[in-house]
């Protein structure tokens, strides 16, 4: 995840730049359930509405907390599916909160009403994370459910209402860009806490919807709409946290609008990127499934490392054997094409593996949604000789209007 409000506010209230920090074990998504009332277009997981055979029980989640407790686990991050439709997920998420993890959920928001609000508030996550992926029509066909986004905008207002900290998520493609000013305005009008960006990934329903993906231009330019929005309100002294994922070329852009706007904190800006290190599945980010198995990331469902059944999560996470996380775990990783010549290859990591993989059948390939141009990051053959990114001819992006606001 990439934290623009934090780089923001050193450039905007500079400190002594200090080591790399390295968490205590790595975050946790967990997929729960796979069962959701919504067939999402970029869904992952690709579930459905149906219950899938051999989940974890209520007490194999509870054996698998508690390894993840004594690998101290900071994080955990509770989705589906979604997760709202797991009976008990209220019990889980209160016995991961006594004792002492992060919680949130991630969910679509439908089914958060005035009946489960306060069941919800009573847990006391730290976060809810609400997907919103266009207004009212575009979202509403981008999760094949009539009255979603006014079901999910609901959610939104009753966790408000409830004093419980909640974000919009917000899935970037070149269908529903030219929406995102409309999304970002909902920050204002209900005081939303969080607004997270999400480039499309090539795994699961969104890998047959890649020829959606965001062109280069356009992720751009969404960007630079985050980036000044985030500048300008902590300006007027307003902090609300913008976040991006799935892109970890976001590092270098940024570092490029500050060498523009803010060219005394660029250096410092360097090394605190360099310390982040862009791209951290397989380290710092693991995954979960509901049948216990354990990924490098969420994107990373066909790739799997061990079975909670069969061992500790510890354990599988741990293994020195696995070629995959060996790569990822390198310094540095041993990626190819653009992404080996790359002067920001320390902050980026090689960006996201899955999606050269996917393109390429090699985890190592260059990612070909890096937005950058080869002159950007340093290659000297100006060609921007790269992997084709898979557009759709007939669809054409909507660019978003970028204004300086003061």
């Amino acid at each position: 995840m990439f934290r623009i409000t934090q780089y923001m506010q050193s450039l905007m209230n500079p400190t002594p730049v200090g080591p790399a920090r390295k968490p205590p074990g790595p975050v946790v998504i967990w997929n729960l359930i796979r069962r959701c009332n919504l067939t999402c277009k970029h869904c992952y997981s690709i579930s459905a509405d149906t219950d899938f055979k051999g989940e974890l029980s209520t007490d194999e989640v509870y054996t698998v907390m508690d390894d993840l407790k004594a690998f101290k686990v900071p994080v955990l991050i509770l989705s589906g599916g979604e997760p709202l439709l797991r009976p008990d997920i209220y019990d889980v998420s209160k016995r991961a909160k006594g004792m002492g993890f992060y919680v949130g959920l991630s969910t679509n928001g439908t089914l958060i009403t005035e009946d489960n609000i306060e069941k919800i508030a009573e847990v006391g996550y730290d976060y809810v994370g609400i997907s919103l992926d266009g207004i009212k029509d575009t979202h509403d066909e981008f999760r094949q459910l009539k009255g979603a986004f006014d079901a999910s905008l609901h959610a939104v207002k009753l966790c408000k209402q409830h004093g419980i900290k909640v974000g919009i998520r917000f899935t970037l493609t070149q269908n529903n860009s030219h929406e995102l000013p409309q999304l970002l305005a909902l920050m204002d009008e209900y005081d939303i806490d969080k607004f997270y960006l999400s480039h499309l990934n090539y795994a699961g329903r969104g890998n047959r919807n890649r020829k959606s993906d965001a062109f280069h231009l356009t992720t751009r330019k969404a960007l630079d709409l985050l980036f000044e929005r985030s500048w300008s309100e902590l300006k007027q002294g307003i902090v609300r946290e913008y976040v991006t994922g799935n892109n970890d070329a976001d590092g270098p852009y940024l570092l490029q609008w500050a060498e523009k706007n803010v060219p005394s904190e660029v250096d410092a800006l360097r090394q605190r990127l360099e310390n982040w290190g862009g791209n951290s599945s397989g380290v710092n980010i693991s995954n979960i499934d509901n049948l216990g198995n354990v990924h490098p990331d969420t994107f990373w469902w066909n790739y799997t490392l061990g079975n909670v059944r069969e061992r500790n999560f510890s354990d599988i996470w741990s293994n020195p054997n696995d070629e995959l996380m060996d790569g990822f775990r390198q310094h540095p990783r041993p990626v190819k094409g653009r992404c080996a010549e790359c002067q920001y290859l320390k902050m980026c990591g090689g960006n996201t593996r899955v999606r050269a993989y996917q393109l390429t059948d090699d985890a190592w390939a260059e990612d070909p949604a890096c937005y950058l141009s080869n002159e950007e990051i340093g290659i000297e053959d100006n060609d921007d000789d790269r992997l084709d990114m898979p557009y759709n001819d007939n669809t054409s992006a909507k660019l978003i209007p970028v204004t300086r606001q003061q």
